[in-house]
């Protein structure tokens, strides 16, 4: 568990569970990715988080906020997945509810996941990716303190070509920066 100034940072409960499945079913959320999630697909991907955070300590940390117990959305660290050019490098990401966008918590929580990667895991670099057009996960890459890599930018593998979110744009950060 991580705890910032309003946020705690910990593993999935089963009561995320709902709301999780309702963030990823939210198009809005959603619209710099493929497809919406299913509730199922929601579900199994906490498996597999908790999984990760079990065996290996790297994972996604749901995301609370003290104030009041609500479950925003998750942020941390995760491998890029083989096919991916960035493999087998660990990207930093975040998916906050609606109704959590624009209160700095996806800053705060990913400056923790940060310090969290490079002090506990002992990193030496996290990258960021997102849809070029993705501008507010972008300036969340640039005030934690990411540098853009325009050299590494790429098409996504998973993603067919002529979608509108295939062109990903790369931001990276080492520990001593």
């Amino acid at each position: 568990m991580i705890r910032t100034e309003r946020l705690i940072l910990r593993r999935w409960w089963r009561s995320d569970r709902a709301p999780f499945a309702a963030l990823n079913a939210d198009p809005e959320v959603m619209r710099f990715f493929q497809t919406l999630l299913t509730r199922a697909e929601s579900d199994a991907w906490i498996d597999m988080i908790e999984d990760s955070l079990a065996t290996t300590g790297l994972g996604l940390w749901a995301v609370e906020r003290i104030e009041d117990g609500a479950f925003l959305g998750f942020t941390g660290l995760w491998p890029f997945k083989p096919g991916n050019p960035l493999y087998p490098e660990i990207e930093i990401g975040w998916r906050l509810a609606r109704s959590a966008w624009g209160c700095g918590y996806a800053t705060e929580a990913a400056r923790a996941s940060l310090a969290d990667g490079f002090q506990r895991l002992g990193l030496d670099r996290v990258f960021s990716i997102t849809a070029a057009d993705n501008r507010r996960s972008e300036a969340v890459m640039q005030r934690i303190g990411l540098l853009r890599r325009a050299e590494l930018d790429f098409d996504h593998p998973d993603i067919a070509e002529g979608e509108p979110y295939r062109r990903q744009i790369v931001y990276r950060i080492g520990r001593a920066d």
